[in-house]
């Protein structure tokens, strides 16, 4: 008897715990509120910069207020502008010195296929003649982000100016100095192209393309 109404009272609580779970979930897709976008107003929706957005701390940000340049930035998937800033300066750093050491493996993960193809030909170049490159990079004068472009609405290239002191000398076979002086510091400017796609899942900029102010 004792059994029997332990089973009574077990589908009694399956019971009372099936219907609050149903008050809370619901009972199925009858309940559930479907809104269908259409293709057009989805790609619209992505494509436009939004009117605000939620900045570290949980503050809005009125976009209105930003630049035209921040206004774009905003378009780009995960990105904070300073963070990119300074893996920019790292890429720069890294890029610079793989290049004057002729270290192709490094370049290969920094810069685009093009790129990459240039600077082994200026680097093949040096070989050739008993040449060897020296860089030192004292340090940072002035990183800014100066243009913004979507290509194909897939992908992104960002447009960055770097003002650097640098050191960079050219050596002969023999050691000696051919061009620079190791005791002359140079103001350089340069401006640089990273791209990107815009698949939030790929995090990773490269160097597209150079040239010196």
């Amino acid at each position: 008897m004792s059994g029997y109404l332990d089973i009574i009272f077990l589908l009694v609580l399956v019971f009372v715990i099936f219907s609050k779970l149903k008050s809370v979930l619901g009972t199925g897709a009858e309940d559930a509120k479907v809104i269908i976008i259409p293709k057009e107003q989805f790609e619209k929706l992505y494509k436009e910069p939004k009117k605000s957005l939620v900045a570290e701390g949980g503050e809005s940000v009125d976009l209105s207020k930003l630049s035209p340049l921040d206004r774009e930035l905003t378009r780009i998937p995960n990105f904070n502008k300073a963070l990119f800033i300074k893996g920019a300066q790292k890429a720069f750093e890294m890029i610079l010195s793989a290049f004057s050491k002729g270290d192709a493996g490094t370049l290969s993960k920094l810069v685009n296929g093009e790129l990459l193809k240039k600077f082994e030909k200026v680097i093949n170049e040096r070989k050739e003649q008993g040449m060897t490159a020296e860089t030192d990079l004292i340090g940072f004068v002035e990183t800014e982000i100066e243009s913004v472009k979507f290509v194909d609405d897939e992908n992104v290239n960002l447009v960055v100016k770097f003002v650097s002191e640098q050191v960079n000398l050219l050596k002969n076979a023999e050691g000696e100095v051919v061009e620079g002086d190791e005791n002359y510091v140079q103001k350089i400017s340069d401006v640089w192209t990273f791209e990107k796609s815009l698949n939030p899942r790929v995090n990773s900029w490269l160097l597209c393309s150079t040239k010196k102010c």
